[in-house]
């Protein structure tokens, strides 16, 4: 638009302003700084640019600087107020119109990753923030030492780095619940990968999980849970890998996905070993040691800094409370799923 088009539109009453506060080198009133805050919020909600609107100011300055009776000490001082009022309430609808697009973005983002909207209304929100949920889409979480916000140094960072290497390549980062969440197609798991390395070294070590890809606006949430889910288990299981994928853990939902029968698994086969002095987390944490060492007595006696030879009494006295023999392959599968199940149970602290 015109500085002249500008003018006609948002510099009425600006002139009669200047000339009557000038003349007598008086302030500008109340009414009439809050006249030009609210000229100043129209604006801004039109579009226009500051930098144009503050020029118009100062061309109309020239052309209607009063004849005389007036100093310039005084024309100057009415054109600061004024300008400076008007730059308020561009400022003011400025705010207002990012807190209102801030609060459109977090209720889609609570929607999306949790199914509470309309389908087909969710996809039309989608495409104001760069998503196409017709497509398949993949979810990965960070978590790390502290809770972030969205607008806190960490998510900046991260989501820089993304930028920088990708571009706009339909990924959506965002905080949920103190995580860092990051959007992604389906078929872009190289934007995930490096999401996720980014995460890790900016929560100090933190760790993420990476969902599944899922086709739709279902998809995301899906893959969101699965996220979750993987922290979860990393938590209980107290994995190591700082970067966990959903699809390499299935196996652990068909094991939990049928909650009493694995306790009745932890209880038979474990149970016995409650008898044992010190109860049974000492075998259990053996046991723990002996297969996350792929069943090697040397790594594991190092993990539980024992020597080799209290770590085979340890397995002998399983052996003889739970009637399984550790090293053979015919028992170990039962054992190790039952020692599963009770990290997942979190027995023998929880009885059942």
């Amino acid at each position: 638009m015109a500085d002249q088009d500008i003018s006609d539109v948002f510099l009425d009453g600006y002139a009669r302003i200047l000339a009557e506060a000038s003349a007598t080198g008086r302030r500008l009133t109340r009414d009439e700084l809050e006249s030009r805050r609210l000229v100043g919020e129209r604006a801004a909600e039109a579009g226009h640019g500051l930098r144009a609107l503050v020029g118009a100011h100062l061309d109309a300055t020239r052309r209607h600087w009063p004849a005389t009776g007036a100093s310039p000490d005084s024309v100057l001082a009415a054109v600061v107020q004024a300008v400076d009022a008007f730059a308020e309430g561009y400022e003011r609808a400025q705010r207002l119109a990012v807190r209102q697009e801030e609060a459109a973005r977090r209720e889609f983002i609570d929607d999306l990753l949790f199914g509470r909207s309309d389908l087909g209304q969710l996809s039309e929100r989608a495409e104001r923030f760069g998503l196409r949920l017709s497509f398949e889409h993949a979810v990965a979480v960070a978590q790390g030492t502290v809770a972030y916000d969205e607008g806190d140094d960490v998510p900046r960072e991260v989501e820089r780095a993304l930028i920088g290497r990708f571009g706009d390549r339909s990924i959506l980062l965002t905080t949920k619940d103190g995580r860092l969440v990051c959007i992604a197609p389906g078929d872009q798991d190289e934007v995930l990968t490096f999401f996720a390395k980014q995460a890790h070294a900016a929560t100090d070590g933190g760790r993420v999980a990476i969902g599944r890809a899922q086709p739709g606006p279902g998809g995301v949430v899906q893959s969101y849970e699965e996220a979750l889910n993987a922290l979860d288990l990393a938590a209980r299981l107290e994995f190591d890998a700082p970067v966990l994928r959903a699809a390499d853990l299935l196996v652990y939902p068909v094991l939990t996905r049928d909650r009493q029968a694995m306790a009745d698994l932890v209880h038979t086969v474990l149970g016995p070993m409650r008898e044992a002095r010190g109860g049974a987390q000492p075998l259990l944490d053996t046991l723990t040691a002996y297969f996350d060492s792929g069943c090697v007595a040397a790594e594991a006696a190092r993990r539980l800094s024992l020597s080799v030879r209290a770590l085979t009494y340890r397995l002998e006295r399983i052996h003889h409370l739970t009637g399984a023999n550790p090293s053979d392959p015919v028992h170990r599968y039962t054992l190790q799923t039952a020692v599963i199940g009770a990290r997942l149970l979190d027995w023998p602290a929880v009885d059942f």
